[in-house]
């Protein structure tokens, strides 16, 4: 007889009541996961992987959200098989991190900002009264060893703020196993992190599971990181799970048009498609037929590249450097920078993207946005054609903003919560004296909506009412509506979907070649960079390693850091 599974969901339905009525978050979920097992569950933002996770832990908005059918059922340690939808809340409170613990997705804002990281963790081993005061300092230390934190004594006195991202997302992994659960509920843990990291959490988590005997539910919306970490793997769909079974049959042969669809789309390392394909083109195929993904020849890449280098570099920088004050006196002068960006030199031709990779903290943000003067230089030229951007005045280059755009990695921080979308896109257009009036301003902006996949009647929503990837089209509408010439897109799909980051980057494509514009396109994901590039750089301390064709460096690397970044892109293979 098979054993019991350790958490079973049975036909669970969730909805929430708005202003327009009750809405369905989930619908009919039913899952299993035994001892000792893995399971994947995909999907994109708004599916209800979330929901469905926090449902488990009994941490849904008690005034806004209804259980409209389905149990929970948990194999409890003492007491066995217990529905933990109709557990009193005392006994649940002993469950929660004591026999499951959570990962939370973004562990900036799921620490505490004004205490110490080993307080924190310690505050659940007390709780639970696993130990004293003195034992339970011990074992966060113990933790913060196990999960790789470097000087654990440290890091103990330290706060959220002063950590990287990795290392808060592994103090949040030390605070989910510190009362040793049965079974670990990640939620997104590795989204926007670099490659690497991303790559030494995953593992992290697999050993932890090896080692603390766990079960686990990873929820993520990456195919190529569920493939990594779990043996089953569900996915999901507007609240419903389309399709569910082993990774490999799963990812190598998906049966429904959605799962396929989200396989796809992920850039592909061995060919480049001239355009990735999306969801909604498979969940439209009814032929059943898959769609051939068409690369572009060697011939015609080599031909393309020759139109491009022939002419003259549109933007040359050279020997530039630029940092930040770590340091001064009592007079408030400067005594030590960090050089961020250290004796930097490349050129740009019209027409080229050139991809910028690196992992976090290596300078390719800084470097971007003292290309722009949006930080000053240190040392060194930028010169756009022939002009050296690092000279000019304050009224020379107003006067250049409009050809030089950015767009930012959030979208979200980059809009005026407060101001309509329409009137943000409107407002640096009458500044830059772009078109005669508003009139022909706002007809202008209405088809740059129309352009980036939005409707004109978003003109007059603000951002909170958009998802992440239609904020990110607003900004890419924003940039186009100064009419730039070159671009820097700057982490600009490192946090989106799978499927929300592929019509993204077609979008990038399609108006490069409508407006003939030319792009620095930052990120940490080498097989996006290879995609989207003609040539790639790589970077790290603050200095360009490695640069070539970007087939060329992806597949023959010649440094051991770059080999490092390539070895880390996870791929549902």
């Amino acid at each position: 007889m098979a054993a019991s599974p350790l958490l079973h969901i049975q036909n669970l339905s969730i909805g929430f009541d708005t202003d327009d009525g009750l809405v369905n978050a989930v619908s009919q979920v039913s899952l299993e996961i035994h001892k000792g097992q893995t399971l994947g569950l995909v999907g994109e933002s708004g599916s209800g992987k979330s929901v469905t996770s926090l449902c488990v832990m009994r941490l849904l908005p008690r005034r806004t959200s209804r259980i409209l059918s389905g149990q929970i059922f948990f194999q409890h340690p003492e007491k066995g098989e217990v529905d933990l939808l109709s557990l009193p809340e005392e006994e649940m409170q002993h469950i929660r991190g004591n026999h499951i613990g959570m990962i939370f997705q973004e562990p900036m804002t799921s620490l505490n900002p004004v205490k110490r990281c080993g307080p924190q963790v310690m505050e659940s081993i007390l709780w639970h009264k696993k130990a004293g005061e003195k034992e339970a300092r011990e074992k966060v230390l113990k933790l913060f060893n196990e999960v790789r934190l470097p000087n654990p004594e440290t890091v103990f006195g330290k706060y959220p703020h002063e950590l990287s991202g990795g290392q808060r997302q592994r103090v949040m992994i030390a605070m989910a196993i510190a009362c040793d659960p049965i079974l670990l509920i990640a939620d997104e843990p590795t989204t926007a992190l670099d490659v690497t990291v991303q790559k030494n959490i995953l593992e992290l988590i697999s050993e932890l599971q090896r080692t603390h005997g766990m079960s686990v539910l990873f929820i993520s919306h990456d195919l190529g990181v569920v493939n990594k970490v779990a043996a089953e793997a569900a996915i999901m769909r507007r609240g419903e799970i389309v399709e569910k079974g082993n990774v490999q049959q799963v990812f190598k042969n998906p049966r429904h048009p959605y799962s396929q669809g989200l396989v796809a789309c992920r850039p592909r390392t061995d060919i480049r498609p001239e355009f990735l394909p999306v969801v909604a083109d498979f969940e439209k195929n009814t032929t059943g037929v898959p769609f051939p993904i068409h690369g572009e020849s060697e011939m015609e890449r080599k031909a393309r590249h020759k139109s491009i280098y022939e002419g003259d570099p549109l933007l040359e920088v050279q020997n530039l450097k630029a940092g930040f004050v770590i340091r001064k006196n009592f007079l408030g002068k400067p005594r030590e920078w960090f050089h961020a960006v250290d004796d930097v030199s490349f050129t740009l031709y019209k027409g080229e993207t050139l991809g910028l990779v690196g992992e976090s903290g290596c300078g390719k943000t800084t470097l971007g946005r003292t290309i722009l003067r949006l930080f000053n230089p240190m040392d060194g030229k930028v010169l756009y054609k022939g002009v050296d951007l690092a000279s000019l005045g304050s009224e020379d280059l107003r006067k250049m903003r409009p050809r030089i755009q950015i767009i930012f990695q959030d979208p979200y921080s980059s809009l005026t919560p407060g101001m309509q979308v329409g009137r943000a896109i409107l407002e640096p257009m009458r500044v830059h004296g772009i078109g005669k009036n508003d009139e022909e301003r706002n007809r202008r902006i209405r088809e740059l909506l129309h352009k980036v996949g939005l409707e004109p009647a978003h003109y007059y929503r603000y951002p909170h009412e958009f998802s992440g990837g239609q904020r990110q089209r607003i900004c890419i509408a924003r940039a186009l509506a100064l009419e730039p010439e070159f671009i820097v897109c700057d982490e600009s799909v490192s946090a989106l979907d799978v499927s929300v980051q592929a019509q993204v980057l077609n979008l990038l494509n399609q108006l490069k070649r409508e407006f003939g514009l030319t792009y620095i396109f930052i990120s940490h994901d080498l097989s996006v960079v290879k995609f989207m590039s003609d040539r790639i750089m790589v970077m790290q301390g603050g200095r360009i390693i490695e640069s070539g064709e970007a087939d060329t460096l992806y597949h023959s690397p010649q440094n051991d850091y770059t080999r490092k970044l390539i070895d880390a892109v996870l791929v549902p293979d």
